[in-house]
């Protein structure tokens, strides 16, 4: 059930979503560091944002946005490591919300359009995320025999 009427920390859906949470987790936490602590928050070095075209006043604020964004992630990453540690039942809800996260991203990089240098690793990614986040989803909800 996405949502569960007792949370606690049994899980009884198939083991691949509950393994790739654990990867998820892993590279969500990984990555709101590098945007919180990498000099340009990874905006020009991993996003491809050509921040050496901008003012220096101009590239602050997109770094610092960045920063903020890292936050965000890292407090994402933090609730997952939780989930996992004592709430493993809100697994479902948890691929919802990545579903959500990063459908809503790509709906946004349509609807608001951003100049690139190159291609970045978040933009292919969304269009990864949304449907592996679909299928874990499914998967988690589904009943493994043993636990049937």
């Amino acid at each position: 059930m996405i949502f569960p009427k007792t949370i606690d920390n049994s899980y009884n859906g198939n083991k691949l979503p509950l393994y790739l949470f654990y990867l998820l987790t892993t590279v969500t936490i990984g990555r709101s560091l590098v945007h919180m602590f990498a000099p340009d928050g990874g905006a020009q070095s991993i996003a491809t944002i050509p921040l050496d075209s901008y003012s220096v006043e101009a590239a602050n604020v997109v770094i610092h946005i960045f920063a903020e964004w890292g936050l965000t992630q890292l407090l994402f990453g933090v609730l997952y490591a939780i989930v996992l540690w004592r709430y493993k039942s809100l697994i479902p809800l948890m691929y919802l919300f990545i579903f959500i996260e990063y459908t809503g991203r790509l709906l946004l990089t349509m609807y608001k359009p951003i100049i690139l240098d190159g291609t970045a690793p978040g933009g292919v990614g969304n269009y990864i995320m949304i449907p592996l986040a679909l299928i874990m989803l499914v998967l988690s909800l589904q009943k493994t025999k043993k636990n049937a």
